[in-house]
């Protein structure tokens, strides 16, 4: 139930010895409360004037109040420690995906990336908040419950220390099995997440298709697998609690039929008697607390386990290895990549296999194929954010891989659905530049056509933007993108991953006249359908299977009758049919 993991965070054998103190505390104030309580009603039992009830009385409320605040202490003794480790965890989540990068999106998946780092972290505060709390008070209490116990009376004592590890066993055994349902949930959550962002991913093109109905069956029915295994999880989780009331319930009544045995004979006075029958429901009480609390805690035990094991992943080492010779990328600088592979984890064959390309100083060279040929892994690949197999030059400096410090502090990346950034359009613009001054990123902003809609914001460059704020269009996305990439001159080598294959031609034809002078004096790797922009390439590189089949200017390839001239048939037809 515990991850030993968790000791090994910081600040934790402070919290814990805080904890520690304050539960051996509650136990003492427990026996407190449950001795004045047997002295209280003995009394009155025995009828004793009531001027001698108030004193017992009062030790009773006053040790009952004691153990309400020390509950509250507990958790405010516990919560500085739960918020610093899962803002911590947070962070280097966040921070982990940064520098593995993509593979490690890919093997998650994003639905199942996103519900960490977000649910998943407040899961695993439940979690911290809850068990913790919950362990100590049933390792520390019912002992001293039980030495107290043994001191008035030791056969009672022995039967509920023996009675304690066959309840336990039971509730491991029926853990076990509500785990094992909840592993299985917990696991179609994260395929149900998944499957969520694909289908938001895909919308506009199944309801294209005509397909938006047919597909929301389908979506009812993931639905409907997760909700039966959320409720048949619920049902042994149910049927435990049940067990464990029963059996405790039980065991209290074994006890009170000898107790009352024993006062029929005379051989107990009522006040040890009274006293135990009191404080065995007590005596139970963690362990109900802990089982109840176990189930409402197994996703926040899996969410710590799933992240832990990200955070152990191992990073990309020798990434110094290395040094610019320049501080930009030059027209004598080079890239060379010789028989490189990459297989992604599970995957059954290479999405890339024996690449080799040469690229020098300031080069157009696009990228061409079908979907799945590799272009989107191959310029990855180029920035450093997936680590493959083969031999790797910068400027002849052979380099382990590509995600090398100086080498991606020159790259400038502009994906198909730039990401905007919950803040305010001057940072957004601003990304690869945050020095740059106003009057330079108006002038940009001007120069990729977004003045008209800059002029209807609210709060101008502090308007704030990005998802959970203003929204924007596919292609005022795009012109911020390529504005974040006009303001940083010093950034010279640029990776486009089909940046316009989401809008119209119209609109993309408008957004080219921006983006061909960003070309200038900079490596570009262009990965594109569109035939337009292959006249604008110095080099082409024709991509089929994770493979470089072709590869040659625009003139060369059309000369030859290869693979290269069926693709420019295919995507011309594309080109007619858009």
């Amino acid at each position: 139930m515990l991850d030993a993991r968790i000791f090994k965070f910081k600040g934790a054998k402070p919290a814990l010895i805080r904890l520690l103190l304050l539960t051996l505390l509650q136990a003492l104030i427990i026996v407190v409360q449950g001795r004045y309580s047997s002295i209280m009603l003995t009394d009155l039992w025995k009828g004793h004037s009531l001027s001698l009830v108030p004193i017992p009385m009062g030790i009773f409320l006053i040790a009952f109040v004691l153990r309400q605040v020390l509950t509250v202490a507990k958790n405010y003794a516990l919560a500085p420690f739960a918020d610093q480790t899962t803002g911590e965890l947070q962070q280097d989540l966040v921070k982990k995906y940064t520098e593995v990068g993509p593979s490690l999106i890919a093997k998650l998946g994003t639905g199942k990336a996103v519900s960490l780092a977000v649910e998943g972290i407040d899961q695993v505060h439940d979690y911290l908040s809850l068990v913790l709390v919950k362990l100590f008070d049933m390792s520390v209490i019912p002992w001293v419950i039980l030495a107290y116990l043994a001191y008035l009376r030791w056969e009672s004592a022995l039967f509920l220390f023996f009675i304690y590890p066959v309840i336990v066993l039971f509730m491991v055994i029926l853990g076990y099995a509500a785990q094992s349902k909840a592993d299985r949930e917990y696991d179609r959550f994260n395929r149900l997440s998944n499957h969520f962002i694909d289908t938001l991913r895909g919308l506009t093109t199944l309801k294209q298709l005509g397909l938006g109905k047919k597909y929301a069956h389908n979506i009812f029915d993931v639905s409907e697998d997760y909700r039966k295994a959320t409720l048949s999880t619920l049902k042994i989780a149910i049927l435990s609690t049940f067990a464990l009331d029963f059996f405790t319930t039980l065991s209290i009544a074994v006890i009170a039929v000898f107790l009352g045995m024993d006062l029929l004979n005379g051989t107990l006075p009522l006040l040890p008697a009274m006293t135990i029958l009191i404080l065995a429901p007590d005596y139970f009480l963690p362990i109900r607390n802990f089982a109840n609390d176990y189930h409402a805690t197994l996703n926040g035990k899996n969410s710590l386990a799933d992240i832990m094991d990200i955070l152990a992943l191992p990073e990309p080492d020798d990434q110094l290895v290395y040094q610019q010779k320049s501080p930009e990328w030059t027209q004598t600088d080079t890239l060379r990549l010789k028989n490189v592979s990459f297989t992604y984890p599970d995957a059954e064959k290479p999405a890339l296999q024996h690449i080799s390309l040469d690229l020098q100083g300031y080069q157009r060279v696009g990228l061409v194929g079908t979907s799945g040929s590799g272009k989107s892994t191959l310029l990855n690949l180029l920035g450093g954010f997936l680590i493959g197999q083969g031999a790797i030059e910068i400027n002849q400096q052979s380099v382990p891989h590509l995600a090398q410090h100086d080498w991606q502090q020159d790259l400038q990346v502009l994906p198909q659905e730039p990401y905007l950034f919950h803040d305010t359009l001057r940072h957004n613009l601003a990304f690869y530049a945050p020095t740059v001054n106003d009057d330079d990123i108006m002038a940009v902003v001007e120069q990729v056509g977004l003045a008209a809609w800059f002029k209807t914001l609210p709060a101008g460059l502090d308007t704030v933007i990005g998802e959970g704020a203003l929204q924007t269009s596919g292609g005022q996305a795009q012109r911020i993108g390529l504005a974040r990439i006009m303001l940083d001159r010093k950034r010279r080598v640029v990776l486009l991953d089909e940046p316009t294959a989401h809008l119209d031609i119209e609109t993309e034809m408008r957004l080219k006249e921006t983006m061909l002078p960003i070309f200038d004096q900079r490596l570009v790797v262009f990965a594109t359908h569109r035939l337009h922009w292959l006249a604008q390439m110095d080099w082409i590189i024709v991509m089929r299977d994770g493979m470089i089949v072709e590869q040659g200017t625009l003139s060369e390839l059309l000369q030859q009758d290869g693979y290269f001239n069926e693709l420019r048939a295919a995507m011309r037809g594309e080109e007619e049919h858009a």
